[in-house]
Parts: structure tokens; C-alpha cells; sequence
């Protein structure tokens, strides 16, 4: 600061009057304070640790003029006292007003008033005290100066049109203040930015007038920008969520319309409508159509929140998706068969009259089931290729699964339908997929069938393939 600037104490010259807050001592105790910075236009509560700092709000109390420095601190917590060299020697005098202590804090509504900056420390721990002296509050009013604080209400104008939030501050300060007085105007509009700290204590360090103006404006410039696209944002989030919502409300009004006149089902109808309509045109087993109807009957009773319901829909899902009855048309021609294998394979001439021999008992008796065929041989052979070569040539879908490394004996008999993610075997599995009864299914690597704690899925797979056990499959 200049060394030729003037400074007022407690006495006037001049004989003019003195106001209560020209008045200011050449003592004050200092309050560090993180966050930001106070300025003399500001008027807003402070917080601050009573074990710390309840010494300084003790000894301004029993002062006649309740003022304290307040001067900012960067990166520092509540309740840590700073080092003397990080505390900045231009800070804001305030007037302390309604102080409160609750739950070991101490609160108080700080009434910003001057600046100040410190000529010593008089007491250099917490609580801090020093010798300070306070810079002219005014500066020379140029047409400069003048245009430079009409450019800052106008932008004042403009960030309260964005935010109205900014509309109750102003306020506050027209209260206090006479818009046409530059500087305190200055103050404001950097107090209501949303600057950080080391910013705005550099402009609270900026002394003359017009230089401070130019550091503000652009603060305020910035925060307009950012105001905007702010309420761009939320314009843009409230339409998307307007959007979706409006779409909601049709859709359920759409919903009820159509229930109270009869054109729609509720969810749990339709699903019980849809799972019979998959029936239609199937011929199922007389104990499979009672098993069906008991779990279609028990869905209509459950609540379609409770977890009976999910695994009971489920449960119905597989049951009706299963191919009953439907089964596609064995072909017996064995030349078509032979062309067949031919066509696939070349050599293997051994294979292909076992398999012909096969078909041909198959076209005597009129039918295949139920039959079994072993290919053995090394990798690499066609084993896999001649299994599809006999779906071909029977005219029949073809499914293939391996069964190396299985552990599980689940995956062959299925899952219990209780636990989570239940699914049945890899043959009603296959069933569903090629959607006809009589598919040809290649178990392959069934060398490398594996068992475990889990269990024996070689022992299930017995049962599977057993005619006398599998009967009632």
C-alpha cells in the first residue's frame, strides 16, 4: 500500500461530523477464518471453534465498540490455529452482533464495516491482537470509475435475472448502502461471486478503486457465464425428466382407460393368458397338464410382488415352452441317407453301413426311439460332423452339447426350482431350443465326464439314458 495514503483513526479533522463507524480503533484482536474472505459490504453469520477461538469472542465483548479483524486463511481447518506468517496483513474490520455458543461452537453475525491492515503484532498467539491502521474509504469519482460501476450493476442486474437467489443480498446491501457509492458496491458484487478464496483476497488487497472495479468485473463476468450454463443444465435435466414423467402419467392413465372399458389385462392376466395360449395345439401328458394346472391356478393366487410369484412364473415359463407333442417327420429313405453321408464324408465307408444298417432297422419298425449311437475314435475324426449327418439324413433338428469337465449332476437333471436362477437340464434345454419332441442330441466328450462333492453327473446321465429308468422321464 502506498505510505502517502490516508488513514483515519478514532478522531475526525476538519470538525465534520463522525459517524459511528469512522470511528474505528487503532487495536483490534484478529480472527483468522477459512472458506473466504469477509468484505466491508458483507453481513453474514460466522461460525468458529469455541475451545480455540472463544477467548478472542470473549475479550470483544467486553469492549465498548464490538469490533474484530477478520482475516483470511487458506487451507486451514476450524479449529487449527495458523502460523502468524499466513495470516494476511489487509483484512476486514466487522461489528460482532448476536454472538451464540451451542455444542462447542461459537456463532456470530458478522456486520462488515472497513479494511484494515496491520502495522504490528501485538500479541503474536490466539488470541491475536494487533496495531492497525484503515485505508480512505473513498477515491477519486472519474466519469472512469463512473462507468465501470454502472458496467457492474448492470451486470448485478444481469446475474439477479439468471439466479434470483442474488435478489435477497441485494437487498441486504441496498439497505445499508447507496448504489451510487462505488466502492462498497464493489465489495458486494465480489462477496456474492462464487470466486475461491486466494481470488477474492487479492481483491480485497487491491486498494485503489478502478483497479479493484476491473478485478470484480471480471469476476462477475465469469460468474454470469457460469450462472448461465448452469440454467442451461437444469433446463435441460427438468425437460428430460418432464418428458419422462409426462410419458409415465399417459401410459397409466392409457393403462386404467383400457381396463375400466375391457381392451387390456393386468400384467399377471396376460401372463397367465399367454402361458395358455402356448398349450394350444399341444398334446401333453395327462399328469403334465395337472401339474400345469395346479401352478397356473397357484399363480392367480400370489401376489405379484411376493418371490412364490417369480418362481412359480418361471416355472411355468419352462413348463409351457416345452414342445409337447410336436414332433417332426422321420425320414426312412435310405438312398437319400446314404447320399447324405456321402456328401458330408468322404471314405469312412465302415461308419456309413453302420449307420445305414441303423436306419434301416429304424424303417422296418417304422420309428426311432429311444435309440443310442457310440462314436468312438481321436480328435479330430468327424465324430461330431457325423452325428449332424444323421440328423440330416432322418430329417430330424440336431442339438449338441458337451459334457467334459461337467461337475455338476444339476446341469444334467436340472436345478431345484427354489433356488435363484433354477434352471432345468441340458435335454429339456435342448427340448426348448430346436422346438420339436424328437430332436437328435450329441452328448460329445462324454469321455471326459468329471464328478465332484457337487455330486455324479455320470450316475444322472445313466439315469437319463437307461430305457427302464428313464420311462417316466
Amino acid at each position: 500500500m502506498d505510505d502517502k495514503q490516508e488513514f483515519i483513526g478514532k478522531e475526525e479533522h476538519d470538525g465534520k461530523l463522525a459517524l459511528p463507524d469512522d470511528i474505528l480503533p487503532d487495536h483490534l484482536l484478529v480472527l483468522p477464518v477459512n472458506g473466504r474472505p469477509f468484505f466491508p459490504a458483507q453481513v453474514q453469520p460466522i461460525i468458529i471453534s469455541a475451545d480455540v477461538w472463544g477467548e478472542t469472542l470473549k475479550r470483544v465483548a467486553k469492549t465498548e465498540h464490538k469490533l474484530l479483524g477478520i482475516a483470511f486463511v487458506d487451507d486451514k481447518q476450524a479449529d487449527e490455529v495458523p502460523h502468524l506468517d499466513d495470516i494476511p496483513l489487509i483484512g476486514c474490520v466487522v461489528r460482532v452482533h448476536k454472538v451464540q455458543v451451542e455444542d462447542g461452537q461459537v456463532q456470530f453475525i458478522a456486520q462488515g464495516i472497513r479494511r484494515f491492515r496491520v502495522l504490528e503484532w501485538v500479541h503474536k498467539k490466539a488470541p491475536f491482537s494487533a496495531h492497525v491502521h484503515y485505508p480512505q474509504k473513498g477515491g477519486e469519482f472519474t466519469d472512469e470509475t463512473k462507468a465501470y460501476a454502472l458496467a457492474i450493476i448492470n451486470a448485478i442486474k444481469e446475474l439477479v435475472a439468471i439466479n434470483p437467489l442474488y435478489s435477497e443480498d441485494l437487498k441486504h446491501y441496498l439497505n445499508r448502502f447507496s448504489p451510487n457509492d462505488p466502492s462498497p458496491l464493489t465489495d458486494f458484487a465480489a462477496a456474492i461471486t462464487t470466486a475461491e478464496g486466494p481470488v477474492l483476497q487479492g481483491v480485497l488487497e487491491t486498494l485503489p478503486l478502478q483497479k479493484r472495479m476491473e478485478k470484480v468485473l471480471m469476476l462477475l463476468k465469469k460468474e454470469i457465464e457460469v450462472a448461465r450454463l448452469q440454467v442451461e443444465i437444469n433446463q435441460s435435466v427438468n425437460d428430460s425428466i418432464s418428458k419422462h414423467q409426462r410419458e409415465f402419467f399417459l401410459k397409466e392413465q392409457l393403462k386404467t382407460i383400457q381396463k375400466e372399458l375391457g381392451l387390456s389385462k393386468d400384467d399377471k392376466t396376460a401372463e397367465i393368458e399367454e402361458f395358455e395360449q402356448r398349450l394350444e395345439g399341444k398334446t401333453v401328458p395327462a399328469d403334465a397338464r395337472k401339474r400345469i394346472d395346479e401352478e397356473l391356478h397357484k399363480l392367480q393366487m400370489l401376489e405379484v410382488g411376493s418371490p412364490e410369484y417369480g418362481v412359480t412364473r418361471n416355472y411355468l415359463d419352462w413348463a409351457t415352452n416345452v414342445p409337447w407333442g410336436v414332433y417332426s417327420e422321420d425320414s426312412f429313405d435310405l438312398q437319400h441317407a446314404r447320399e447324405t453321408l456321402d456328401a458330408h464324408h468322404s471314405g469312412l465307408d465302415d461308419v456309413k453301413q453302420r449307420i445305414l444298417e441303423f436306419l434301416a432297422v429304424g424303417s422296418y419298425k417304422k420309428e426311432i426311439s429311444g435309440s443310442i449311437m457310440l462314436l468312438a475314435g481321436p480328435p479330430g475324426v468327424g465324430k461330431t460332423s457325423i452325428g449332424r449327418s444323421v440328423a440330416d439324413a432322418l430329417g430330424r433338428k440336431f442339438y449338441r452339447f458337451s459334457v467334459g469337465g461337467m461337475r455338476d449332476e444339476a446341469e444334467i437333471k436340472g436345478h431345484r426350482r427354489t433356488y435363484i436362477g433354477a434352471l432345468p437340464g441340458k435335454l429339456i434345454q435342448a427340448l426348448k431350443d430346436v422346438e420339436v419332441a424328437n430332436p437328435v442330441i450329441m452328448l460329445d466328450e462324454i469321455d471326459k465326464l468329471g464328478s465332484s462333492y457337487q455330486g455324479d453327473p455320470a450316475s444322472a446321465l445313466l439315469e437319463v439314458l437307461d430305457p427302464e429308468q428313464n420311462k417316466e422321464f
